[in-house]
This record gives C-alpha cells, sequence and structure tokens, in this order.
C-alpha cells in the first residue's frame, strides 16, 4: 500500500487556539523567530571575535576589504528572498561592522558633515559601529591619517561629471598615505527646502553638484540664485535655518535635518558616479582581483610619454585610468596617475614598475587594493 505524502506545514498552517486571532498568532511567531536570530547573531559575533583577537595579535590590519565584500557577496548569493540582494547586503555589512568593533573600534575621517556624500560613502564601506571624524578639507583627512588619529580615511578621487578631483591628487604628491581600497557610490542629488519651490530664492550646495544640475536647475527653478558652499550637508543645514532657502544634497542630509523633499535625482547625468579612495598606512593584501595606484614624473622631451606607456603593453598591463597632473611652479612639468589592473605584487605589474622607474624622474606606488563592486 502507498504512504500517503503529507504536505510540510508552514507558519500559516498552524491552527488557531481559541480565543486566539492570527494575527496574534503570528506575532508571537515573529517574537520566537527574533529571539532565535538574536542567538545566531551573538554566537557568529563571538566566533568573528575570537578570529578577530587572533589577527590582531598575529599583527593583522583592522580592516580587509575584500574580506567584508567576500562575505556580503555570499550572503546576497545565498539569500532566497523575499528579502532584496540590497537589504541583505546592509543587514550584513552592519553585522560585520558591529563585530568588528568588538574588537578594534574603528575611527574613520571623511570629508564634510555627517551625510555628505563621503560620509555615505564611508558607511557604505565600514558601516555605522565606527567613530568618523569629519574634518572640512581633503588635507585634513590625509593629515588624519598620517598622524594615526584615524586608522583609514576616504576621500573622492574622481567623478564621472567632473571627472578628477585636485585636492586629492595634490595630496597623494606629498603624502605617505597609501591606497587600501575604494567605493563607487552613485550620487543622486535631491532638492531640499522648508518652503514650496515657488519661493526658494537661493540654492545652496558645494559647487560640484550645483555643477552636476545646472541644467535642471535653469529649467525648473531660473529665478533662484546658487550659493556656492563647502559641503551638501552645510547646504542642508543652511537650507532649514534661511527662509527662502533651498539645498542640492542627498536624501539622507534631507531626513537628517527636517527638510521637504521637492524633487529627487535631479543630477543631468543619470549615471552620475563618484569613486572615493580608502587611505591608510598600508596597501592591501593580494587577492587576485585587485588594481594597482602609481604617480610618476617624465623628462620634457618628444614621445617619451608613449615610451612610457608602451612597457604597460608589453608587459601586459591593462590600465584603467590615467591623469596627468600640472606639477605647481614648474613649467610644462607634469605628473602623471595611473591606476592598473593588478596587485603591486604580481610579476606583470612588478616588471613594469622596474623599467618605468628606469625612465622616470620621479615614481611612486600609491597602493594596491581589492576591486570592490560599485554601491547599491
Amino acid at each position: 500500500m502507498a504512504t500517503k505524502k503529507v504536505p510540510r506545514k508552514n507558519v500559516s498552517d498552524k491552527k488557531v487556539a481559541p480565543g486566539v486571532s492570527e494575527e496574534a498568532r503570528l506575532r508571537s511567531e515573529l517574537k520566537r523567530l527574533d529571539r532565535e536570530v538574536l542567538e545566531a547573531v551573538n554566537r557568529r559575533a563571538a566566533l568573528a571575535r575570537q578570529i578577530g583577537q587572533l589577527q590582531h595579535a598575529a599583527g593583522e590590519p583592522p580592516f580587509v576589504a575584500a574580506q567584508d565584500d567576500d562575505t556580503l557577496a555570499n550572503a546576497a548569493q545565498q539569500n532566497e528572498g523575499p528579502l532584496p540582494e540590497t537589504a541583505v547586503r546592509a543587514i550584513f555589512r552592519e553585522l560585520l561592522s558591529g563585530t568588528r568593533a568588538l574588537v578594534r573600534p574603528l575611527r574613520v575621517a571623511h570629508l564634510g558633515p555627517l551625510y555628505s556624500y563621503s560620509h555615505l560613502a564611508a558607511m557604505h564601506r565600514f558601516g555605522q559601529s565606527v567613530e568618523y571624524v569629519p574634518v572640512g578639507t581633503i588635507a585634513a583627512v590625509f593629515e588624519e591619517v598620517n598622524q594615526g588619529d584615524a586608522h583609514f580615511g576616504l576621500v573622492p578621487i574622481e567623478n564621472s561629471t567632473d571627472g578628477r578631483i585636485s585636492d586629492t591628487l595634490d595630496m597623494f604628491t606629498r603624502s605617505p598615505a597609501r591606497i587600501c581600497g575604494e567605493v563607487e557610490l552613485p550620487i543622486h542629488h535631491t532638492l531640499l527646502a522648508m518652503c514650496p519651490r515657488t519661493e526658494i530664492r537661493e540654492i545652496y550646495s558645494k559647487p560640484q553638484a550645483l555643477s552636476q544640475c545646472r541644467n535642471w536647475l535653469a529649467k525648473h527653478v531660473p529665478a533662484a540664485r546658487p550659493v556656492e558652499v563647502t559641503s551638501t550637508s552645510t547646504a542642508a543645514q543652511l537650507a532649514r535655518e534661511k527662509p527662502g532657502a533651498a539645498a542640492i544634497a542627498s536624501h539622507q542630509a534631507g531626513i537628517h535635518y527636517g527638510l521637504n523633499v521637492l524633487a529627487e535625482r535631479i543630477e543631468d547625468n543619470p549615471g552620475n558616479v563618484t569613486r572615493f579612495s580608502v587611505i591608510g598606512k598600508d596597501s592591501a593584501a593580494r587577492t587576485g582581483n585587485d588594481k594597482t595606484a602609481m604617480l610618476f614624473q617624465l623628462e620634457d622631451r618628444p614621445g617619451v610619454l608613449a615610451e612610457a606607456l608602451g612597457i604597460f603593453k608589453r608587459n601586459r598591463v591593462n590600465l584603467t585610468w590615467i591623469e596627468s597632473f600640472p606639477i605647481p611652479g614648474r613649467e610644462r612639468a607634469y605628473l602623471f596617475f595611473v591606476e592598473m589592473e593588478g596587485h603591486e605584487s604580481d610579476v606583470r605589474v612588478r616588471r613594469a614598475t622596474t623599467s618605468l622607474r628606469k625612465k622616470a624622474l620621479r615614481l611612486e606606488i600609491l597602493g594596491s587594493f581589492a576591486v570592490s563592486p560599485p554601491a547599491e
């Protein structure tokens, strides 16, 4: 006689006890699951703390971006829903951040007040269980790291609309800090204010944000005067305090300062992305999926740059970024910043670097770091 297959029961299959509503039963089940989740999270934290203590004793760095990226990628891959991948990554990012703080609380310097785009990029990389150090200039971020007052710093290096960030490149020419990570953050600008759009007389933001929204502003608020300030978060604070003022800033800044959202995604380029470098004392360890940044200076003669670039070609090293940067006070003298595929310890990269060093007046490796996926 064949055995009759009994369907597996789920939470909603259970009979409701007399006098207990379906909602009450479901809430009771939620509380039970919450306890199980909390127990599992703390068991994981205890194991991770033990691993972190062993790494600390061995002198390993307090943060390895590639390890976090692997954990987040594995969690997203194993996710079967209904939570979306972005939510799963956010949950695990904060779990990693909180666990890391049990061993060695991190200090991370970034540009601008809280909820500037630099702060948002830093939170994407390090989570919220970190002591963030907001400073007023890119130079101050480097100084915090160089003096040992921050474990890491985060600085913008390139925007897809406005190009290179000159202040950051300038600091790399004079600072011993090394690039050990990166964050690619989509930049979506929001028009924020306490008043209606028709009453806006001034719009505050940093110069880059105003530039990235110039066409939208000219079409939708042509009578408003753009006013440059040091950061988008400062702009949001001014919009909160001044009648007739608006700000271009992040949506999160609007929430933080209690502003009304008048328009979202007002950037002229919908693919607007800013790339940030994570700086620290050392390069990151090799992962097999890395990039290396360097700067070099060449003598001033015809064809010298073509010769230098030919070195990368002969050694099969792919360049992913190149920028020229004029040397202050030197006529027709330039530094070249490049990023390439591979780690500075890779044979091909070492061969290319050795050959280029023979031709260069100056050459410095700025750091190697794991390739990270763009922020959600």
